[in-house]
């Protein structure tokens, strides 16, 4: 991102400043292809993963799940059905998108062949991803969910399909996107999505999914039957989604906050609003239930002591709360 901070030209102009971030923008096209198994497809940057939904989703009916993210879920018809694991099943795949991962549970989902769109945003960077030998035929990224600079991301399309473009103007990204690139953005996500696949890779994130797998442990051992949603089935390596009845998500957040730990209730983006999560519901939990968990997200510099740091403060809060509330 320092590189590009020193490159003055526009990557649409012709003289050879401009021609210099051109190839600069191309550069960091190509790496993101290459961290998304993507080479051969069509990456087009955006300002973020919910403008590149929009571009593949607005206006066409087509069909998803209510466990969607939000800015998925917008453009949609919600007809589809989750079972009470998360999971989906898609009837028509060619009218239809299913996300990688679950933001909020960390459920995967298995995707089917000729998807028109998948929400990769959650899973990419966590998980092996080859984007040509999967099944959708569109995928939405972002580039903070892997640690590269928020206010960025990307719609990857395999060649042929044809959209309009939703903002228009000087015809860049192929026409598909107008607006001048944002190529500091850009060189920062393509070098955290390199970085991520290393990482991957090298294994890194089985040894998250063992700390996830050790709190959640602790945290069973300690209290009366928790709830863990999607347990049963494949997640995410670094989520768990915490359920307790009764203790509202909000207040275990601000809670948990005064003790220096960071979660969220619900999924990031709409967590600082005070709302039942629409992704347990549609997965069948009753009104109180879905408004009473929380997600705790571990990352790769998360250790056993502060899971377990963790898991003693989230017990002592919980007993402090079943006594309040007999």
């Amino acid at each position: 991102m320092v590189e590009a901070m020193d490159i003055v030209g526009n990557p649409s102009s012709v003289h050879a400043e401009g021609r210099a971030a051109k190839a600069f923008l191309e550069k960091a096209r190509g790496n993101l292809a290459q961290a998304l198994g993507a080479e051969g497809a069509e990456i087009v940057f955006t300002g973020s993963a919910t403008e590149a939904a929009a571009m593949a989703l607005a206006g066409r009916g087509i069909a998803a799940s209510g466990v969607e993210h939000d800015a998925v879920a917008a453009w949609c018809d919600l007809s589809l059905e989750a079972d009470g694991f998360g999971q989906v099943n898609v009837a028509d795949a060619g009218f239809s998108t299913l996300q990688l991962a679950n933001s909020e549970t960390g459920v995967l989902q298995a995707l089917p062949e000729g998807l028109w769109m998948s929400d990769f945003t959650q899973g990419f960077g966590k998980l092996e991803v080859n984007f040509l030998k999967s099944g959708p035929l569109m995928a939405v990224v972002s580039a903070h969910k892997l640690g590269g600079p928020k206010g960025v991301g990307a719609l990857v399309m395999r060649r042929g399909i044809d959209l309009d473009p939703v903002l228009k103007g000087g015809g860049q990204e192929m026409g598909r996107r107008a607006g001048t690139e944002n190529l500091i953005g850009v060189a920062g996500f393509a070098a955290a999505a390199l970085a991520a696949q290393r990482d991957v890779q090298a294994g890194l994130w089985q040894e998250v999914e063992e700390k996830r797998d050790l709190l959640e442990e602790a945290l069973a051992a300690a209290l009366n039957s928790p709830i863990f949603v999607g347990k049963e089935v494949a997640r995410l390596p670094n989520t768990s989604c915490i359920l307790t009845e009764g203790w509202k998500g909000e207040t275990q957040v601000m809670q948990l906050d005064l003790a220096g730990f960071a979660v969220s209730a619900g999924s990031a983006c709409s967590s600082g609003k005070v709302k039942t999560s629409p992704v347990l519901r549609a997965m069948g939990y009753g009104e109180g239930a879905a408004g009473s968990s929380i997600r705790v997200s571990l990352g790769l510099e998360t250790t056993k002591d502060d899971v377990l740091r963790f898991a003693d403060k989230f017990v002592a809060m919980s007993n402090k709360h079943r006594a309040r509330a007999a």
